[in-house]
């Protein structure tokens, strides 16, 4: 590594205005949850706005405000194609945004949104412009009738031949709504495939198992909730490098910007220092042991005697409610079996009593564990709960995220919930359990997932969905269709993942060698037959290596600016995101390729015209769901509208779900469970489910769900470090989004971050001799993987312990090299690293042995040894790849 690599940005000196004749769109940021409101500008070129108000479309006089949301900068800029013809582009936050980003804040990544629209003459020229198929090891251009042929003539051989479960998707389960209900509909109802799995884990299923179970929606609050509490505790997240606008608008002001904040985290970070400096506290957690830290501090406020009282005898089942049945339902499914079975869901009189009798919650056991001191274990419990001289309490909020349920995802989230509730969390303003979220709200069902048919289960006759990853491992896919994400590297152990692939496919001896579609159907057919993998990679750009190295076609897709699409926030906020510019080459939409491969195999029901049909058709599977917008669509087919254009008057203020109609009127729901929502009789097509004012249980009330340690301890001690190894957990950071898949064709980006790095401690460094700016070997020669062990039988038979009894827990090796920042940021023994940056992968030292009941991985249980390479090219340069701390406020 002799020299940095060149990602330098060339800041220009002018923007173009927009002509007070330029087409205006609004749409939302592409990336994080958050989903800021901006509005789009498009002119042909040969002509400018002037700096006058009445010369320009922003209407306003220029120079103005920066980050007023009327200010451009050169990011915010970018030449396209608008009907062929080359058109200026200015995306720019919304400066009258009411809601979200109100007044036009917006993040690092929002800011550079224009320059992810394709433009030949810049890094997004990468962009895929051509179905492909790999012939004699070489990707070349096709029509898309003979990529349909191939993927249709391939399919029905595997279908045929070897079932369903031998025909496999990947996808993202985020990408608006127009293109997971094509998903879901061709793999559930079409296919009636089981062997499906979301992009960031194994199989379906709730992420947060214990916020579900509990009766609790992972997405239940408002931003103004937020903004409203009094404490929030933060579990496995700092909003502010992942969801920044939600921070700075709402947790940093709102209608109580005095509000104090607590961060379970291993790891400093920004928005801990602000938190800190505001009389709020950081818990120095050791990676997987949130579980104790919560119950130690859930014990603490039992004893005190400082829970909600008045709330728990109101909200909290009691044991005769359990008993009898009225979990969380519905009948006969895992939700059922794990509140209504004596183990897990209890009254809250034998809650405290098993919690105080609990040895793990105890104090010095939990800080122990956990590296919490037994001070701050208190403090927490202080602030969270502890009654005001007047007798009046806190506003306590709860939000979670990846970095906890990534590690216990049982224990954890269980915990977590139902610390929420012992401070009267949960259903009211400014006093709510939700997750902060990841990727925007996307998903609709065009069916269910075929649980009933999918080759796992629990002991007894209880089926579970798929780990798809263990599936292929294990020999059991012949086809797989991956669609806008990088499955390799985003799952555990992912290095070994990549050897089984490249063993199916590259390393198969049947290899396509014509263009003739027949040729390579049965090409590929001798292929299935012989063990091996077909692998279709559907993306905007070329991703290594699934589809630059392994997949037999390649196909291009249309995203977002390219195509009108709809899909939620994380306050459940339903905005349209406006086409505004040509899709590049022959890209089209994912809704688009999944209809024409269907009507080639034959399917009814994909006969959509626009992206509005397919709007309009999934409206009717969100009836009575969270994210229901269906009163809309009924309301612009009585008014004569498209669906797509009733929500286009919402403009960037859109309408939160689920909709309902009062008085003819559409109206959103702010909160979920808001105990303080006055409903009439629903009118016309208005569904009132029960958990719009109380929690999703049979009875309203939320289930208290006891948590153990030692259903995970033995995994736990099995993955610790060991030795001269460390912690290697990872997460996001501000600057960058997830695989870096936009921000790798951004100079402006790739000059700060233009490799991975590893966060280190400096007495961890100091032994190992580390210095910021060093490149160094990650290396884990002990990366646990599960094989087999599909089938439970007796009670504790897929525990971890069972499992390695049985042979099924096995040990691969994993490494990724990065470049050193030595911090006090991160606590001793813990190194962090970004999760996905692309060619390196932190991934690749994480165990892939998924959690027994939920199927969730433990990403940020990865280990390693740090040994240094030498020095990096970054170490001694001024120019990109700074080494300053970053918890700083």
């Amino acid at each position: 590594m002799a020299k940095a690599v060149s990602h330098f940005y060339l800041p220009e000196d002018r923007v173009p205005l927009p002509p007070p004749d330029a087409k205006v769109s609004t749409t939302a940021c592409d990336y994080c949850i958050v989903a800021c409101g901006y509005m789009v500008y498009t002119w042909p070129l040969g002509k400018e706005g002037g700096p006058k108000a009445s010369q320009n479309a922003l209407k306003v006089n220029f120079p103005a405000a920066i980050n007023s949301g009327k200010w451009i900068s050169p990011n915010m800029h970018n030449i396209v194609h608008v009907e062929g013809t080359p058109h200026h582009l200015v995306v720019v936050p919304d400066g009258d945004a009411r809601v979200v980003n109100v007044g036009g804040n917006h993040s690092i990544r929002g800011g550079v949104l224009a320059q992810k629209c394709f433009n030949p003459n810049k890094p997004s020229q990468e962009r895929l412009l051509h179905p492909m198929m790999r012939v004699r090891g070489t990707l070349q251009a096709i029509s898309w009738d003979a990529a349909f042929e191939v993927l249709a003539g391939v399919s029905r051989h595997v279908l045929d031949r070897y079932g369903e479960s031998a025909w496999a998707m990947k996808t993202y389960s985020y990408q608006y709504f127009e293109n997971t209900y094509a998903i879901s509909k061709l793999a559930f109802w079409a296919i009636q495939t089981p062997a499906y799995a979301p992009h960031d884990k194994p199989g379906p299923g709730p992420d947060t198992p214990g916020l579900d179970w509990a009766g609790i929606d992972a997405f239940s609050a408002s931003y103004e909730d937020w903004g409203e509490a009094d404490v929030i505790y933060f579990a496995g997240v700092d909003p502010w490098e992942t969801k920044s606008v939600l921070f700075t608008t709402w947790i940093m002001n709102g209608k109580n910007p005095d509000k104090k904040l607590i961060f379970a985290l291993p790891r400093k970070t920004t928005g801990v220092a602000y938190g800190e400096g505001k009389g709020g506290l950081f818990l120095p957690v050791i990676p997987g042991t949130d579980v104790v830290l919560q119950l130690a501090i859930s014990r603490v406020i039992l004893e005190n005697g400082w829970e909600d009282k008045a709330f728990i005898e109101k909200w909290v089942s009691n044991a005769w409610e359990i008993d009898t049945g009225m979990g969380r339902g519905p009948r006969n499914t895992p939700s059922e079996w794990f509140t209504t079975w004596g183990r897990y869901g209890v009254g809250f009189a034998d809650y405290k009593k098993w919690i105080l009798g609990y040895k793990y919650a105890e104090l010095p056991t939990a800080e122990r564990i956990t590296g919490v001191p037994a001070d701050s274990i208190k403090r927490a419990a202080e602030l969270l709960a502890k009654p005001r001289p007047d007798g009046s309490r806190p506003k306590t909020s709860f939000m979670l995220e990846k970095g906890i349920y990534w590690c216990n995802n049982l224990g954890n989230t269980t915990s977590f919930a139902a610390l929420g509730l012992l401070c009267g969390a949960g259903n009211r303003p400014g006093r709510v359990i939700a997750r902060g979220g990841g990727h925007q709200r996307g998903w609709m069902g065009g069916s269910g997932y075929p649980r009933g048919i999918s080759p796992e289960k629990f002991p007894g006759r209880r089926k579970k969905e798929i780990d798809l990853d263990r599936w292929v491992v294990d020999g059991h896919v012949r086809f797989a269709w991956v669609i806008g994400t990088t499955w390799l590297q985003a799952m555990a152990a992912s290095q070994e993942l990549m050897d089984v692939f490249e063993k199916l496919t590259r390393g198969n001896p049947n290899q396509i060698r014509s263009f003739d579609p027949k040729s390579a159907i049965e090409t590929l057919k001798r292929r299935a037959d012989s063990g091996g993998l077909v692998v279709v990679d559907q993306d905007i750009y070329p991703v290594d290596p699934i589809g630059t190295q392994f997949a037999d076609l390649v196909l291009p897709a249309a995203t977002w600016g390219e195509e009108d699409f709809t899909r939620c926030n994380g306050e459940r906020r339903l905005r349209l995101y406006s086409k505004f510019y040509d899709a590049p080459g022959e890209a089209r939409p994912d809704w688009w390729i999944i209809a024409g491969f269907a009507r080639k195999m034959g399917f009814k029901g994909f006969d959509w015209k626009d992206s509005n049909e397919v709007f309009e058709e999934s409206a009717r599977f969100g009836r009575g769901g969270v994210l229901n917008y269906h009163p809309l669509v009924v309301k612009a087919k009585r008014e004569g509208k498209r669906a797509h254009d009733l929500l286009r008057q919402y403009g960037t203020e859109g309408i939160q779900t689920p909709i309902r109609m009062v008085g003819g009127a559409l109206v959103g729901t702010k909160r979920l469970h808001d105990s303080t929502l006055q409903l009439g009789p629903p009118e016309g097509v208005t569904v009132h489910p029960k958990w719009l004012t109380s929690f999703d249980t049979h009875t309203g009330k939320a289930i208290l769900l006891r948590s153990y340690w030692e259903d995970f301890q033995d995994f736990h001690e099995a993955v610790s470090p060991v030795g001269d190894e460390l912690w290697v957990t990872n997460g996001r950071i501000n600057e960058l989004w997830q695989s870096n898949f936009d921000d790798l064709r951004r100079p402006y980006i790739m000059q700060r971050w233009p490799y991975q790095f590893l966060e280190i401690h400096p007495e961890d460094a100091k032994a190992r001799g580390i210095e910021s700016g060093d490149l160094v070997a990650i290396e884990n020669d002990n990366v646990l993987v599960q094989t087999g062990g599909y089938l439970g039988v007796d009670d504790n038979e897929l525990s971890f312990a069972e499992l390695r009894k049985a042979g099924h827990i096995q040990a691969t090796t994993g490494s990724f090299n990065a470049v050193a920042m030595v911090t006090d940021a991160v606590r001793k023994g813990v190194t962090f690293a970004y999760f996905g940056f692309s060619g390196n992968p932190a991934n690749s030292v994480v165990p892939r042995v998924p959690d027994p009941v939920t199927n969730r991985y433990r990403f940020k249980l990865g280990k390693g040894r740090i040994t240094k390479i030498g020095e990096s090219p970054y170490k001694r340069s001024f120019t990109s790849m700074s080494f300053a701390p970053r918890p700083i406020a």
